[in-house]
């Protein structure tokens, strides 16, 4: 699970995937020989197999790194305050958070090609070290140069783990069970999510170092875990694999990702969106990247394949999980805001009113990856988990002030099964278009699109409040007041709205009350966009075709098998 950071604020996110396969390739609308359109759903499920201590250790190894990765992004949110104010780098608080995410996206699909080259088992002990050693830097930092420092070797770290994570997944069990081990997986990272910034504002009051020093034993353990349990096949020998390396390819997408994100995450913040120094940095970025997929399409040994969107099913899965990511961020971002600013609760009582949609979120996750598992049939998953989120976003635009905790928490309750429905089952859905041996290249892409989905779903967002809050700044009485809401002062305001009520109820409720109807309506623009996209998930399903999912493990990265 990742939590991602853009502008003002921090958000949280997920890390997980899977795929695998043994045959079954499809090109447009035809069909090919082992992917039958026709019967996933009547498919029998696949017979149960007997897992061994082995299999397990690295499970829990996986689920100990999944919590660990997400809690680093989740507990931060509501410790950066403390931090920068004990520091310093109150004028640098953006890079604090989002030099984590720039790191951990921009490497993603070369973390993808060094486990086809080097195996799994490498670049997992690599990832997590790197981990530990940036969470140590961060911890131990006296400035914020070195805290930032910290903050980026932690991201390196984080994003091989959130590659890999998925692709050791792939390699232990058939495609058809994925979704269950996924599913598993997400639980740990949900349930990071759910207490990360509980947690963090209670460490940031006795020691906010502990927030990162905290990693450090976690990440032992789960080492400890890799070096006894993980055997595997280590994939292609000979010295000849490194010319399979992408070094062109990624030459350019690195500095072009780095250069898109650096104008997104300093839009709106340090900058105007209309300023050169953001619009200069986008194009950019955005021209390097449509040159590394041209790039892509000639190599000889591309690290994001073009085959992998030239089937109408697994080009259909990824943009459902862009869309699925950007929604799951607009909820994680501003439900809180809702909490904050419209029912005036502190930062950590809306930490405690989000809970019903971080649990909800984590338990169906669970559920789905099951029902794939015994089914095989991901498209209705699809469609009802959409359709749940649809229904969850509109029940949003309903929220006032006056919302008693029964209307709020059932609307997160119902957004949850949306949103959570639809994690553990998206990866299954991209491979089962797709042979065995894009596994590693399928994984990768899928997290940077996750990623990227987050990214995109806060800067919307956000845009669409400030707009909405500059737009309502008429309705507010009091000229201080609108210019400290202005160009995105709401969402600092907001955290401070449940110390503010009082006194201005005392000294003008109607100032009050012309406060929350602006946030509230600003809020339900954002809800109406949430809903939109929902919808348009919901009919890009009828774009996938119903292909089986494998229920044989055919891979050159599984478990060694124990010597006769």
């Amino acid at each position: 699970m990742e939590p991602v950071v853009v502008g003002r604020d921090s958000f949280q996110v997920e890390p997980f995937s899977v795929r695998l396969g043994s045959s079954g390739l499809e090109s447009g609308d035809e069909k090919t020989p082992g992917s039958a359109a026709s019967s996933a759903s009547s498919a029998p499920p696949p017979p149960k197999t007997r897992h061994g201590v082995k299999f397990w250790g690295i499970i829990a190894a996986l689920c100990l790194l999944s919590f660990i990765s997400a809690l680093d992004v989740a507990i931060i949110t509501t410790a950066l305050p403390t931090i920068t104010s004990q520091i310093g780098g109150e004028t640098q608080y953006v890079w604090i958070a989002n030099s984590f995410v720039l790191a951990s996206s921009v490497l993603q699909p070369l973390f993808g090609q060094l486990a086809d080259i080097v195996g799994r088992r490498i670049p997992l002990i690599v990832s997590t070290v790197l981990f530990a050693v940036g969470s140590g830097i961060a911890g131990g930092a006296t400035n914020v140069g070195m805290l930032i420092a910290g903050r980026t070797i932690q991201g390196v770290g984080a994003g091989g783990l959130y590659v890999l994570l998925d692709i050791i997944c792939c390699d232990l069990v058939p495609l058809r069970e994925r979704g269950k081990y996924l599913g598993i997986m997400f639980s740990w990272a949900g349930l990071a999510a759910a207490i990360g910034p509980a947690l963090g504002g209670a460490l940031a009051e006795k020691d906010w170092r502990w927030i990162f020093y905290l990693n450090i034993p976690i990440c032992g353990v789960a080492l400890g875990t890799i070096l006894v349990f993980m055997q595997v096949k280590s994939g292609m020998r000979g010295s000849y694999k490194w010319r399979q390396l992408d070094y062109l390819g990624n030459l350019i997408f690195i500095p072009s990702i780095t250069s898109l994100l650096f104008g997104l995450f300093m839009g709106g913040v340090t900058h105007p969106w209309a300023s050169w120094r953001i619009v200069v940095p986008i194009v950019l970025g955005v021209v390097g990247w449509a040159a590394f997929h041209v790039q892509q399409h000639l190599a000889a040994h591309p690290s994001v394949p073009s085959r992998l969107f030239a089937n109408r099913t697994s080009a259909a899965a990824y943009f459902l999980t862009f869309l699925s990511s950007a929604t799951v961020q607009m909820v994680g971002y501003f439900m809180p805001i809702y909490f904050q600013a419209v029912q005036a609760t502190s930062v950590l009582d809306s930490g405690t009113y989000y809970l019903p949609f971080a649990v909800g979120t984590l338990a169906f996750a669970v559920v789905s990856g099951v029902l794939l598992s015994q089914t095989g049939a991901y498209r209705p998953l699809h469609a009802a988990a959409f359709a749940l989120a649809a229904v969850g976003f509109g029940l949003f635009t309903l929220l006032t002030d006056r919302s008693p905790k029964v209307v709020w928490a059932w609307s997160e309750l119902i957004a949850s099964m949306g949103a959570g429905a639809i994690l553990s089952v998206l990866l299954p859905a991209i491979m089962a278009a797709l042979p065995e041996s894009d596994v590693a290249a399928a994984s990768a892409a899928y997290c940077f699109v996750r990623t990227f989905g987050y990214i995109w779903g806060v800067t919307i967002a956000s845009m669409v409040f400030n707009d909405q809050v500059n737009r309502r700044l008429g309705t507010v009485s009091d000229a201080a007041l609108r210019e400290v809401l202005r160009d995105g002062g709401a969402y600092a305001f907001a955290s401070q709205a449940h110390v503010i009520k009082g006194r201005l109820l005392e000294e003008s409720p109607r100032l009050w009350e012309e406060i929350v109807a602006m946030y509230t309506a600003s809020l339900h623009t954002i809800w109406w966009v949430g809903l939109g996209i929902s919808i348009l998930g919901f009919f890009c399903v009828g774009l996938e075709r119903g292909l089986d999912l494998r229920k044989e493990l055919d891979t050159d990265y599984g478990m060694e098998e124990p010597k006769a």
